[in-house]
């Protein structure tokens, strides 16, 4: 299967460099293209063909990815729309906010529509552990929607969704793993004040949310449920809880998440 990646920026570039470290794809069938000469060298030395062509990109992938601001969407699609073959080849498209009702006005053809994925990342499919939204938006049948989804499960997680809550998987997920960041940031912080050295303390931080992480997928826990096997009475752990929560911590976790949803 050969895939071509259209705009190699922090996310594309991501995903490209999903594709090269995990073992789905070969690197002599990933092509990316990118306006920007210093990006193409980088991954032609990782040994994917580069281009400054969109419409070479394009040509003869099984799946073309656009992943392109918001507003470039209807300007590469449109770009593309007329080399691309609609009876074997499958669009994903990778932009925060672009609706299918505009993509189907864009790429219609001859009355023909490509069958059309909705789609997002996070940044961490750079590492193959991304949390990531598909929604089958057009003329998708269950062989599509089977190749897309194994092609980003090779880089993470997958979801299958609908187009009304990808906004809502966007903040969970894509903004969410700023969030999780900003969490570390904090905790480091705190770790500092309390005497270790700043390395030291983002260190500890990051291995404590990884062992959190993988006790509620290996035991299935509830998190509340988890916090109650370390929360003994009158200890430690209940008494910062709860300052935590004084001072409104998950109260302004969700209106965030909210926020970022609107």
């Amino acid at each position: 299967m050969k895939i071509s990646v259209i705009g190699a920026g922090a996310m594309g570039g991501a995903i490209v460099e999903g594709l090269i470290k995990g073992d789905y794809i070969q690197n002599e069938d990933i092509c990316v293209s990118d306006p920007v000469r210093a990006t193409r060298d980088k991954f032609a030395d990782m040994g994917v063909t580069a281009t400054p062509s969109n419409q070479l990109a394009a040509q003869g992938a099984d799946i073309v990815c656009v992943v392109v601001k918001p507003w470039l969407v209807e300007q590469v699609l449109t770009g593309i729309r007329d080399v691309m073959d609609y009876d074997q080849q499958t669009l994903v498209v990778v932009a925060a906010g672009v609706k299918s009702e505009n993509i189907k006005q864009w790429m219609t053809k001859e009355g023909k529509m490509i069958p059309t994925y909705l789609v997002i990342p996070n940044i961490a499919i750079a590492q193959l552990a991304s949390m990531t939204f598909i929604v089958p938006a057009i003329a998708t049948t269950q062989q599509h929607t089977d190749q897309v989804v194994k092609l980003f499960e090779s880089m993470g997680k997958t979801i299958i969704t609908d187009e009304q809550h990808l906004g809502a998987g966007t903040t969970l997920a894509s903004c969410g793993i700023a969030y999780a960041m900003r969490y570390i940031r904090a905790a480091a912080e705190g770790g500092v004040e309390l005497g270790f050295k700043a390395d030291d303390a983002k260190a500890i931080v990051m291995q404590t949310m990884k062992g959190a992480v993988e006790l509620l997928e290996a035991t299935g826990l509830h998190p509340e449920a988890a916090i109650d096997l370390v929360t003994t009475p009158g200890g430690v752990t209940i008494k910062g809880l709860n300052e935590m929560e004084h001072a409104g911590f998950t109260s302004s976790v969700i209106r965030g998440l909210k926020a970022g949803a609107k």
